[in-house]
């Protein structure tokens, strides 16, 4: 089986926290992330939203998987295609 992309970024980011001085988060019963980041009480809203980790609506993903699972999953390959040459190409700006 395949880990999900998301999973292994938080726990490669999870381990590097803990390296880093024992700085922890904990998982809500919402799917929400909260935990210490050690940053102080002035940091800017952008910082601490850095810190926090980027929201994850855990119902979606479930619903999505379910999805990938049952093979009900609608995949556009022409569009994928295009977006992977997209960004593989300079701009022509």
């Amino acid at each position: 089986m395949i880990n999900s992309v998301g999973q292994s970024i938080s726990a490669a980011i999870e381990a590097t926290r803990l390296r880093e001085g024992g700085k922890t988060r904990a998982s809500s019963p919402t799917g929400t992330t909260t935990g210490s980041t050690g940053t102080s009480a002035s940091a800017s809203p952008a910082a601490r939203m850095a810190a926090e980790g980027a929201p994850v609506d855990m119902d979606r993903v479930a619903q999505i998987k379910a999805a990938i699972a049952s093979g009900n999953y609608p995949v556009n390959a022409g569009a994928i295609a295009e977006r992977m040459v997209a960004l593989d190409l300079p701009s022509r700006g």
